[in-house]
């Protein structure tokens, strides 16, 4: 699962307007914060927009279809993007009174969208030259991470709480970190999708397939910035700018997928799996696990059983 939207108060069921998205709109120069909720079960709900729309899903579930794409669960912890006039065909299965589906909807300009890109690619250009920065149409359905969930939040409360003259300036400024934020995410899961394709011609791709093929050896920064070509200092700036990790970062949550999924799949100690995963140390990886998974090594693989 990923991370979690903050959820909205709802509306109290004598304001709604209608129990199938039940719309409350946010204004502003450069975008439109939507918050929808929908209080009954409903079938086959048409939505379009204008403009780019990432959607996030704060409560409930949704079944969604865009245009010529398959069906899809929805849920918390997720989010969408949509093409400018491509139309959503919604399901609300389990939506009820006491259960309602609470969903947000950012419609971005296409203007602020192009300025940012523009901007980045002007002083941040990608590793490969014949790349830019660009929202990926195909990786639509993400799951989010911490930093793409941080922005999205700040988004929802400055839409809702922030006042006074200064506070388009500060949505501008939390949209384009959020625009980036996203692109990064993309970014990382067409590296974690193809990075063995990627590895013969993407120098950041190459570390990537080094790094996921050692995570059980002692993995030395300078040596990882070879097989990009690049010197440590320039490995780690792209790296952190193009996928919005630091590479130690990266390699830990590599060694926390890896051992998630030897405690899921063998019967191996725990033990065995920090070493198997890259740990040096018993109790720092206990300890950093719990913090990702809420749970120690034990108590995951007892729940899981």
């Amino acid at each position: 699962m990923g991370y979690l939207i903050d959820a909205v108060q709802l509306t109290n069921e004598h304001s709604l307007s209608t129990l199938v998205e039940n719309r409350t709109a946010f204004s502003f120069d450069s975008c439109e914060m939507n918050v929808f909720e929908t209080h009954q079960k409903a079938l086959n709900v048409n939505l379009v927009f204008n403009d780019f729309v990432l959607t996030s899903m704060l409560q409930g579930k949704k079944v969604m279809k865009l245009d010529s794409k398959p069906r899809f669960d929805y849920l918390p912890g997720e989010s969408v993007i949509v093409a400018p006039g491509e139309n959503m065909e919604i399901d609300f299965p389990e939506a009820a009174s006491g259960n309602p589906t609470q969903c947000i909807a950012l419609e971005i300009s296409r203007d602020l969208i192009k300025s940012t890109m523009d901007l980045l690619n002007e002083y941040h250009p990608k590793v490969m030259q014949s790349e830019s920065w660009m929202i990926d149409s195909k990786t639509f359905h993400l799951i989010n991470n911490m930093q793409l969930a941080d922005t999205i939040n700040r988004m929802l409360k400055i839409s809702r709480y922030e006042e006074g003259k200064s506070k388009d300036i500060i949505i501008d400024l939390t949209l384009k970190e959020m625009l980036v934020r996203l692109m990064q995410t993309q970014a990382r899961i067409i590296f974690e999708k193809d990075y063995k394709a990627l590895s013969a011609k993407n120098p950041l791709a190459n570390a990537i397939y080094y790094i996921k093929s050692n995570l059980d050896k002692k993995l030395e920064m300078e040596h990882i910035a070879n097989k990009a070509c690049m010197s440590r200092a320039g490995f780690f700036k792209k790296f952190k700018e193009e996928l919005g990790v630091t590479p130690a970062q990266y390699i830990l949550q590599q060694r926390l997928k890896r051992a998630k999924h030897l405690l899921e799949h063998t019967d191996y100690s725990v033990s065995q799996i920090c070493y198997y995963s890259g740990f040096e140390n018993l109790s720092h990886f206990i300890t950093v696990f719990k913090k990702q998974f809420e749970n120690s090594p034990g108590q995951y693989r007892s729940n899981i059983a």
